[in-house]
């Protein structure tokens, strides 16, 4: 609440500058906050005086906004788009369904693929498996399986992830020193070395 709106008799004020003024009546308040042309903002409302601030409430209102718009800038919003997919797909079906799974993918969505079993297609799902697993290799190179194929009641799904989602890991592990040569090996090479 700002200026007349406040109810309180008393409050404890708060100068624009950070300083305490005090606890005084809200006309005095009022006659503080006028006089240098800004507003009497309540902030703690709850606490006994409440709390009053002088400050400018449109600066106030543009800078809390600004912020907010600011957090959802960093928010990443990110779809999920549906891919599905059957045990009889033909060979263009597939590619067209992979050709849109890319697209989604380039654009930074993540993708539900989902084989769905119908009737007796439930006694060969290791059929559904294999087109599943040949699907997600070949969006390998612009995504990451962030779930492996799962059977769950009538249909298989996976999920894949954009790689502009996923945190690229430090290039700072370095790759094992290799194994000392083994005895044999050594000795192999002093005999070849001889002849």
């Amino acid at each position: 609440m700002i200026n007349e709106q406040i109810r309180a008799k008393e409050v404890r004020v708060i100068d624009g500058d950070g300083s305490q003024l005090g606890v005084m009546s809200v006309k005095d308040a009022l006659k503080i906050a006028y006089a240098k042309d800004l507003d009497l903002v309540e902030i703690s409302p709850n606490s006994d005086p409440p709390v009053c601030r002088v400050m400018d409430y449109g600066k106030y209102r543009f800078e809390r906004d600004k912020k907010e718009k600011e957090a959802k800038k960093k928010q990443q919003m990110i779809d999920v788009k549906e891919i599905q997919l059957s045990c009889r797909i033909d060979t263009h079906d597939f590619e067209t369904k992979l050709k849109h799974a890319r697209r989604f993918l380039d654009a930074g969505n993540k993708v539900k693929v989902c084989v769905k079993f119908k009737g007796r297609e439930m006694a060969h799902t290791s059929i559904g498996q294999e087109i599943i697993t040949k699907f997600g290799d070949a969006c390998l190179d612009i995504g990451v399986i962030e779930k492996q194929p799962v059977l769950d009641g009538r249909q298989m799904i996976m999920f894949i992830n954009s790689k502009q989602n996923v945190p690229q890991q430090a290039s700072s592990k370095k790759k094992a020193p290799k194994a000392a040569e083994s005895t044999q090996e050594k000795s192999e090479k002093t005999d070849k070395a001889e002849e």
